[in-house]
């Protein structure tokens, strides 16, 4: 079965692996985010939540 023969597909799989980390990864790093995240209050203690049935 030529799927299990890991010959041709190891070194395509790290050739892409490295290209990614070593190229691609530190440029897509360097982007802002366009809404970066707000500190929200959360509120030292929530309401419980009434159940009907009990």
């Amino acid at each position: 079965m030529p799927q299990l023969n890991p010959a041709p597909w190891f070194p395509i799989m790290l050739l892409t692996w490295f290209t990614f980390s070593l190229l691609i990864q530190p440029k897509l790093l360097t982007f802002t985010t366009t809404n970066p995240p707000l500190n929200k209050n959360i509120p030292t203690k929530p309401t419980p939540w009434t159940w009907p049935w009990a």
